[in-house]
């Protein structure tokens, strides 16, 4: 089997390097495809390989659990919720710190980076003190009637922490392209301030919007450090689905684990490919428009 992936390769190759001038195109084709294939494909294949140790009736009884089910439900929900949020606030805060000039400006801007070096562990750690009974913040909103820890509102908190700096680092580049001398002529024309930005400045930016979103959905999807704590892991109320694979894996239940994952896998694999043909689709009509 391997034998015959190589030499379907070999062919693919060859077939591209010969239809090609550029220098070093086999080079670098090669290379990513050797990347994509063994740090990417491969774990995926070894992933569906070990659950496919079980049979359907086994598979079935273990990802259709009514545990299984419930840790689904959170964590797919949490993460489009968050997902949502940390758009929302991604582009309002792009545009801040692209457009206006103020002096902290370069502070705030690498602070955004913030959640991508510090430990997901040490993150949901701090959550999970600001936002308990006892916290700083979970002391104003326990008396309201909040439960802001070990619920699932603490879960997307934790999830919007890390997902929020893939959503503005993503869209600053896409500001910064926008011709400000099209938005002047418009307002020149007589358009509002509300026909600029639905008109000119939202097409600009959705496909953008849309991509930070996936990235954002997607890291809350797998995301287990910063959620374990602050989310009490309380079975089917704030249990995830990563809490409950590596559940089964302490129990070394493998083939059980990968199930689960396989599961994961398929259901982000729908969302992703969904998301990417949305944007494509709104970004023809966008240059078609233009």
């Amino acid at each position: 089997m391997l034998k015959k992936y190589i030499l379907v390769m070999e062919a693919f190759l060859i077939k591209f390097i010969k239809n090609r001038k550029i220098p070093g195109f086999g080079l670098t084709l090669g290379y990513t495809l050797v990347y994509l294939s063994v740090l990417v494909l491969l774990p995926l294949a070894m992933l569906v390989l070990k659950a496919s140790h079980l049979t359907g009736s086994q598979f079935l009884a273990i990802v259709l659990s009514e545990r299984a089910l419930a840790a689904y439900k959170v964590t797919f929900f949490a993460s489009l919720v968050s997902g949502l949020v940390s758009t929302l606030l991604g582009v309002l805060t792009a545009w801040v710190l692209v457009r206006y000039t103020f002096i902290t400006q370069s502070f705030w801007d690498a602070i955004i980076d913030l959640p991508f070096a510090l430990p997901t562990a040490v993150a949901g750690i701090t959550l999970t003190t600001l936002y308990s009974q006892n916290g700083w913040v979970g002391r104003i909103l326990y008396p309201l009637g909040y439960q802001s820890a070990y619920s699932f509102f603490g879960i997307c908190v934790a999830l919007v922490f890390i997902g929020f700096p893939f959503v503005v680092r993503t869209l600053q580049p896409v500001i910064m392209e926008l011709e400000k001398d099209v938005e002047e002529a418009a307002r020149s024309l007589g358009a509002s301030s509300l026909q600029i930005f639905l008109k000119i400045i939202c097409p600009a930016l959705i496909p953008g919007a849309l991509t930070g979103f996936a990235l954002s959905f997607g890291r809350a999807i797998g995301e287990y450090g910063s959620v374990v704590f602050i989310s009490g892991n309380i079975p089917y109320k704030t249990e995830i689905a990563p809490m409950l694979i590596m559940g089964k894996l302490e129990q070394f239940e493998y083939e059980a684990a990968t199930a689960i994952g396989v599961v994961m896998l398929l259901c982000s694999l729908v969302i992703f490919f969904s998301i990417q043909y949305v944007q494509v689709k709104l970004q023809k009509k966008w240059s078609q428009g233009q």
